[in-house]
């Protein structure tokens, strides 16, 4: 038995040690940085509409539901479907039954907001020219992005793998060396920045319908800074 334990304890050793002695299959490897970067227009445009109860003059209180009905109308005037508009508040005292025994409760105003999702700027533009200047409490452009963001996102990563290899050939053979297969890919890192013009959009805001209107018509298309996209990577290739 001791004689068992002491062989396969040399056998162990052994076998430890030619582990310890396999050669580096890469002695020689270059590291190298690749990026590319992309800047497209939005054609995905999150606007927010908030909508209150107003007193019209002469004829009392317009309605939450009336409201909700011309908004809606406006909306599918300019070609948006049911699927483009969803709720994204809705605040009604009717709900409350403390608020429902309060005298002067016709004194309070419901409120509602839309998330809309527009594709462009002169889409914005029609909507903006629609909305009840009474009704609109508030509008503003909550974000932007692109729809074919996804395979902008792939074609990039490869993009940025390529830059990398091209840069690891131009400099190996700047010491008369060629580059080999790659060890190692880094996942890229991603720079998105996706921006609108946050100064037109609060005008808006301020301005109501009719101003915001015609200001959004006067700067155009051009509105919506571009969404910039952009990968670095990091890959080390095997020198030969």
């Amino acid at each position: 038995m001791k004689f068992t334990l002491t062989t396969l304890f040399f056998a162990t050793m052994l076998f430890v040690s030619q582990a310890q002695v396999v050669p580096n299959p890469y002695p020689k490897t270059i590291n190298v940085t690749g990026s590319a970067e992309i800047e497209v227009i939005p054609d995905e445009i999150f606007v927010q509409v908030d909508l209150k109860e107003y007193e019209k003059k002469g004829a009392g209180k317009v309605g939450l539901e009336k409201i909700k009905q011309e908004f809606l109308a406006s909306a599918k005037s300019i070609g948006l479907a049911d699927s483009l508009i969803s709720i994204s508040a809705y605040d009604s005292y009717n709900a409350n039954p403390w608020l429902r025994k309060k005298k002067n409760k016709e004194q309070m105003y419901a409120t509602i907001s839309y998330q809309v999702k527009l594709k462009s700027a002169p889409q914005l533009d029609a909507l903006v020219e629609r909305l009840n200047d009474d009704a609109t409490e508030n509008f503003f452009i909550q974000r932007t992005s692109h729809s074919k963001l996804a395979e902008y996102r792939k074609g990039l990563k490869i993009a940025a793998v390529k830059a990398a290899k091209e840069k690891a050939a131009y400099l190996s053979q700047a010491i008369d060396e060629k580059v080999g297969v790659a060890v190692t890919i880094h996942e890229p890192v991603e720079y998105f920045i996706p921006y609108y013009n946050q100064r037109v959009s609060n005008m808006m805001a301020r301005v109501g319908a009719e101003g915001a209107a015609d200001m959004a018509g006067q700067q155009g298309a051009t509105d919506f800074t571009k969404i910039k996209i952009k990968y670095d990577v990091t890959v080390t290739f095997a020198l030969q």
